[in-house]
């Protein structure tokens, strides 16, 4: 497959580049670092392109560099993103917490704006895979910024699916558990005062135990790129915790449903009158 891949220099992005390669898929990375001595490494299956996600014009420019060597996109995923602007909200810096949202929000969706047609020219169905998490299920105290942005993905990719229903293409999101990365090492840097006692600590054991592993995660990425998963769409997934793997024998009931949405609780919902 052809694959564009946002944010793939480090971390998350960086370990599902290095298993899709090795999946013998051909990649595409956008991130702001220099990728030149991975794409030496990989010559012909990995090309990379230096850009800024969260501004348009930097991204339909990278976005316009891959068009002229390939047809078509097979699949986009979308890892890029930051934890930015942490503390109170009440107390944030206004600047760093609306950059905080573009790094986030508008990065994925100028990656999914800009691959659009060429998804559209894929010979098979199109897959858009969006990572989500960080907050995006419940209030996190202190990353409201980041916690902000990453529903705010899930609900884009609601969104799309709902609008896109009728044209072969699956959009979804993903929630990869706590895996150790340059941002459980940032929690660690700026101490319990700045982004609180309980982030702090979940942070310490996090990284004392290794944290999640990355394997479901990297195994749910393959699974929405196959066609088992075609049809299933506008999606939230967990990759540690949901059982993602049966829901090809659940296509039909799963498309009338709100199961793996966010949506609002009603009193009915836990029992109550």
């Amino acid at each position: 497959m052809n694959l564009v891949l946002t944010g793939s220099s480090t971390g998350i992005g960086r370990a599902l580049t290095e298993h899709l390669l090795k999946g013998g898929h051909h990649v595409w990375g956008l991130a702001r670092s220099d990728q030149t001595d991975f794409v030496a490494q990989h010559a012909g299956a990995f090309h990379a392109t230096r850009c800024d996600l969260a501004d348009w014009t930097g991204a339909e420019r990278a976005i316009a560099a891959i068009a002229t060597e390939w047809s078509h996109v097979d699949g986009l995923i979308t890892c890029a993103g930051a934890q930015g602007e942490i503390g109170r909200t009440l107390t944030a810096d206004p600047v760093r917490w609306s950059a905080t949202i573009r790094a986030n929000l508008d990065s994925t969706f100028f990656a999914i704006r800009g691959c659009a047609p060429m998804l559209t020219k894929t010979p098979r169905r199109a897959k858009i895979i969006c990572f989500s998490g960080g907050g995006a299920t419940q209030a996190r105290a202190r990353f409201s910024a980041y916690g902000a942005a990453k529903t705010a993905i899930v609900r884009l990719v609601e969104t799309i699916a709902a609008e896109e229903r009728d044209q072969a293409l699956d959009i979804n999101a993903i929630a990869p558990g706590a895996i150790n990365t340059r941002l459980t090492a940032e929690v660690l840097a700026l101490g319990p005062a700045v982004v609180g006692a309980t982030e702090y600590a979940a942070a310490q054991k996090q990284m004392a135990t290794g944290g999640a592993s990355l394997e479901k995660p990297l195994a749910l990425v393959d699974w929405l790129l196959s066609p088992v998963s075609d049809g299933i769409s506008g999606r939230l997934l967990a990759a540690p915790w949901d059982d993602w793997h049966r829901l090809a024998a659940q296509k039909a009931a799963l498309a009338d449903s709100d199961i793996y949405t966010l949506r609002r609780v009603l009193p009915k919902d836990r029992g109550n009158p």
